[in-house]
């Protein structure tokens, strides 16, 4: 059996970095794209990171940002992995001397194998919903009968995860992690402490074979 890993992004305070933590979190994100309500700034980021307890990787979403604003941000934000919202290449995202995943949006007709081929140095890939103008935080699902099952990249599923549908959203894709956002929240960066503890305790109650 392996344990289905749980990252629990937008995290924008260190009370709710602090609560998806005890809850058993093993990552927890934070978003550097201006145009999200789940932005935080550097100063913010700093103070989570600073908090956080060993063996809790803290990632950075980023989306389209220049080299120099991913440089900025990591000059002063202690992160452990990187994740790709945009239309970054390889090169790009692997230019940092750090991990990454890249986000793909799923929909129908995407060739998933040649994205995981595009982006053979990513330690995974993100698959979120798709949806016209939004790189990421739809807070919709798609077909989990799209992702094949011997894709060579670990799968991070996200989009419209919440403790209703995220043991049967694991059933079907079987992912390395799930990664959830607004489904845990009370409003757009706020968090829900009892909807974090919850989720987590549907992804723990459901096992994986390999």
């Amino acid at each position: 059996m392996s344990r289905t890993r749980v990252k629990v992004c937008g995290i924008c305070t260190t009370d709710d970095a602090g609560t998806a933590v005890r809850a058993g979190a093993d990552a927890i994100g934070m978003v550097f794209y201006p145009k999200s309500p789940r932005y935080l700034s550097i100063s913010q980021a700093r103070d989570i990171t600073s908090r956080t307890p060993p063996f809790v990787s803290a990632v950075g979403l980023f989306v389209n940002s220049s080299y120099q604003d991913v440089c900025d941000v990591l000059s002063e934000v202690q992160l452990e992995l990187l994740q790709f919202h945009g239309d970054e290449d390889e090169d790009f995202c692997n230019s940092f001397n750090l991990p990454y995943i890249k986000a793909l949006r799923v929909k129908p007709g995407i060739d998933l194998y040649q994205q995981c081929q595009m982006f053979g140095s990513a330690r995974g890939i993100l698959l979120d919903s798709y949806k016209k103008g939004m790189p990421g935080g739809t807070g919709e699902s798609f077909d989990w009968a799209l992702i094949p099952d011997d894709l060579p990249l670990p799968v991070i599923l996200a989009g419209g995860l919440d403790s209703n549908n995220v043991q049967q959203a694991i059933s079907s894709a079987k992912p390395w992690a799930v990664d959830v956002s607004s489904g845990v929240e009370e409003s757009p960066g706020k968090k829900d402490p009892q909807k974090i503890v919850r989720f987590i305790e549907a992804v723990e109650s459901t096992g994986q074979d390999y």
